[in-house]
């Protein structure tokens, strides 16, 4: 019985100390980080079912699980025209960034 225990306390904090699959390992949480031409009108925006938290310029929102490209698209289309897109710290190229920005409001 004492084996197990042990056997299962080590389970727990490892379980406990490893990250969860799909959430992004940057800084706070961020996976997307998106930087508009101007402030957005709100703090916070929701594309579909992913929350950007807006902060000036820039905004930040976990791993979603639409592609990349689209996910730019969709916050351009909520936040205006965007100077920048990265995804886990990459930023787009300026070919995808325009593509992107086409879908601009």
């Amino acid at each position: 019985m004492t084996r197990f225990l042990a056997v299962a306390a080590a389970a727990a904090a490892t379980l406990a100390l490893t990250p969860a699959a799909g959430i992004a390992q940057t800084p706070g949480g961020a996976y997307y980080t998106a930087t508009a031409e101007a402030a957005p009108a709100k703090s916070s925006v929701v594309t579909r079912s992913t929350i950007w938290r807006c902060t000036e310029t820039t905004c930040i929102a976990p791993k979603a699980t639409a592609r990349d490209a689209i996910m730019c698209e969709l916050v351009a289309r909520e936040v205006g025209k965007l100077a920048s897109f990265a995804v886990k710290g990459e930023a787009f190229d300026a070919a995808s960034l325009d593509k992107c920005n086409a879908r601009a409001k």
